[in-house]
């Protein structure tokens, strides 16, 4: 029964385990795939902004890649297809993040229409050092995404192995928990037989118990008997011991009533 309870409770733990895993794994991926998009927003960002203030530090888009139609018509003077404009959240191709981005605007558009922007201090001027910081602000920013993305990898990892251990370690157990418990309903069932053939030769050896004692009980009747009747039996015995005797010899020619007489009168006499 223990062993059974401790199968149930290992089973019902490996199920809350797994289950605890998978909503883990699910929020690991959510994460990443979160934090994939900032980092690629906030690069798309960054690389804006050089264009504008850190040229050399600019990167172009890459070019389309022809296909082998296209490059023979362009080789023959006609003209590349149109580029496809980048989609995405802002026209920056990062599309993990376009649910959202696309529920938010459905939930704004619900509301009211918001005021007109406040009142600027004039026309824009490009100031180098405040466009330096906004640019270290996204690095900084980056920074913190990337050491995030890296913990939270390192956390799913070690959460995967402890996982795997457990799953192994309880398998081993299960398993050692089966075999234990199927040697001892094995054992179980051949003590309950060998029960069951010691409680036949008990009833046989009762059986022949009470017919011993039944026949010891005879014998003790019998000699009882014949200590009670002993004596009787012993003196009719030599009477007629006696009585033999005398037949014999009253054959072989002795008077026998010559004998009685004389008893007779040794009996008077005394």
């Amino acid at each position: 029964a223990a062993l059974e309870a401790g199968i149930k409770e290992l089973d019902t733990l490996v199920a809350k385990a797994t289950a605890q895993r998978k909503a883990e794994n699910v929020e690991f991926k959510e994460l990443m795939a979160s934090d994939s998009a900032a980092h690629e927003v906030l690069g798309f960002a960054k690389n804006r902004l050089n264009k504008f203030y850190n040229p050399k530090l600019y990167k172009e888009a890459p070019k389309q890649e022809l296909s082998a139609e296209d490059r023979i018509v362009v080789n023959n003077g006609g003209t590349p297809p149109p580029t496809e404009a980048p989609g995405g959240i802002a026209g920056t191709g990062v599309t993990v993040l376009a649910q959202i981005s696309a529920h938010d605007t459905v939930a704004q558009a619900d509301k009211a229409a918001p005021p007109p922007p406040p009142e600027t201090w004039g026309a824009y001027t490009v100031k180098s050092e405040e466009s330096n910081g906004v640019i270290a602000m996204i690095d900084l920013l980056i920074k913190d995404l990337t050491k995030e993305m890296t913990e939270a990898e390192a956390e799913e990892k070690h959460a995967q192995e402890d996982y795997e251990t457990l799953m192994q370690d309880s398998a081993d157990k299960r398993t050692t928990d089966s075999k234990s418990l199927e040697e001892k309903v094995s054992a179980k069932a051949d003590m309950e037989a060998e029960l069951l053939a010691h409680g036949d030769a008990h009833k046989g050896a009762v059986k022949e118990l009470m017919a011993t004692e039944e026949y010891i009980a005879s014998l003790h009747a019998e000699c009882d008997w014949l200590i009670q009747y002993f004596e009787t039996r012993k003196t009719a015995r030599s009477d007629e011991i006696d009585s033999l005797k005398r037949a014999k010899e009253v054959l072989s020619g002795a008077d026998y009533s010559l004998i009685q007489t004389r008893a007779r009168s040794n009996l008077r006499r005394r």
